[in-house]
């Protein structure tokens, strides 16, 4: 693949990445932050309580309430759209007829649900997010550490899975190996599921319908990122790839070596 294309598909992923922002956006505002309130108003409710029902503990917010849910919560998902569009992208110019005898969509969705699963689904199932309130303040560094730790391995083992499949499937066939691989990925990431520490500190007094609600929104709001990018990039390069000069589509869509 020759680097105008690579460009041409790396612009049309950050494109895909910030209208998928939009779309997670819209999704975060009207389901996710109704949960953040409520979670917010029990955490004020325990700091006002565990100040005798006095007010003199509150400190003045640097960023008000409104601007989180709105200016902040947009630049953040928007942001994030342009970097992993770019990411997934650059991605899928190497897979792109390298992980069998897939278009130029239906490749763009297996990178989009290979993503959603191996990035947010197998850390989040570990670890899934809290809402305020949740979660002593003490742990939140190794948290967040052993977070990041299980989506690097959750990437590796992917990346090692659809190896393992490739190199298996002239002895097994294709259908055989990818159960191979897929189960040798399940049992891998049950023994780092096994092996790393948890945290339970959910308190007694905390909703559960909250926290599953919250919990759920923050999956939805991936499933919504990651599906739309999915659908819109996979149009985008399907009409540069196969709609524009036949030449050049054909030459673009076979990879080198």
């Amino acid at each position: 693949m020759n680097s105008i294309s690579v460009r041409a598909l790396l612009v049309r992923g950050m494109i895909a990445g910030v209208i998928a922002g939009a779309l997670a956006l819209a999704v975060a505002y009207f389901l996710g932050e109704s949960q953040v309130d409520a979670a917010i108003a029990i955490e004020e409710a325990h700091s006002h309580a565990a100040h005798g029902g006095g007010g003199g503990g509150e400190e003045e917010e640097l960023v008000s309430r409104t601007m989180q849910a709105t200016g902040g919560l947009a630049t953040a998902l928007l942001v994030f759209g342009v970097a992993v569009g770019g990411i997934a992208a650059l991605v899928y110019a190497y897979a792109l007829g390298r992980i069998g005898n897939f278009g130029p969509r239906a490749t763009a969705a297996l990178i989009a649900g290979a993503a959603l699963l191996t990035v947010y689904v197998v850390p989040f199932l570990k670890y899934p997010a809290n809402p305020p309130a949740v979660g002593n303040p003490d742990t939140i560094g190794k948290r967040t550490t052993l977070f990041f730790l299980m989506v690097a391995l959750s990437l590796l083992l992917a990346v090692a899975a659809v190896i393992i499949g490739k190199r298996l499937a002239p002895a097994l066939g294709n259908w055989n190996a990818n159960i191979a691989a897929a189960a040798g990925f399940v049992l891998a990431i049950g023994l780092a599921y096994a092996f790393l520490p948890s945290f339970d500190e959910v308190g007694k007094d905390f909703p559960a319908s909250l926290l599953w609600k919250f919990r759920l929104s923050t999956l939805a709001v991936q499933t919504t990122f990651w599906a739309g990018f999915g659908l819109i990039f996979g149009y985008l390069t399907e009409r540069l790839l196969v709609s524009g000069n036949g030449a050049y589509a054909r030459r673009v869509a076979t990879p080198v070596g």
